[in-house]
């Protein structure tokens, strides 16, 4: 399958990106929520974009970690990063330099983490990055159960794009020489 790099090298960004996204409040706090184990449904709305549909995420506690160690990497390109969280609700506060432009975030997180809870994004690109000065993004997560059988954690079903494994992926080291390029 010829398409299989450019698709997974779109995919990867993407599903770092919300991965990164949902799970930034938990991973650069000391208290952060933890996900269930299991299988999580993950939809996503980005303004002015198209829905894929939901995607599908086989997790446990060291792909959870795996993706805050992740995190926890971006938060040196970032010169602010507040993090409150009251009760069920994370609101996340930072600013961000990226691939060459300051990205400042305002993201809010409200709900059960080992169960289900929503999000929204903004986000402020300057200068534009890619031509797009903001971004709003909404998210909703939703704990479905155990994994499937054969599924292991990390392993993750985009619509109209298959299977791959997360944990797999940031092993590899042509993926974490794409991502260091990202930056």
């Amino acid at each position: 399958m010829k398409q299989r790099p450019a698709m997974l090298a779109s995919a990867s960004r993407l599903l770092l990106g919300l991965a990164v996204a949902s799970l930034a409040s938990g991973a650069l706090a000391a208290d952060h929520p933890k996900r269930k184990s299991g299988l999580w449904e993950i939809g996503t709305q980005m303004e002015g974009v198209p829905s894929m549909g939901p995607i599908q995420q086989c997790i446990d506690q060291n792909t959870d970690d795996l993706m805050q160690q992740r995190a926890n990497n971006e938060k040196a390109d970032c010169s602010v990063m507040d993090i409150k969280t009251q009760g069920n609700k994370v609101t996340v506060h930072s600013v961000c330099k990226h691939d060459g432009t300051t990205a400042t975030s305002d993201a809010e997180f409200v709900g059960a983490f080992d169960s289900a809870y929503k999000g929204t994004i903004n986000m402020r690109f300057s200068p534009p990055m890619h031509g797009m000065s903001e971004s709003r993004m909404k998210l909703e997560a939703k704990w479905l159960g155990p994994c499937k059988p054969g599924q292991k954690p990390g392993d993750v079903i985009m619509p109209n794009m298959g299977n791959m494994n997360i944990n797999e992926m940031m092993k590899d080291p042509k993926f974490q020489e794409m991502m260091k390029r990202q930056k």
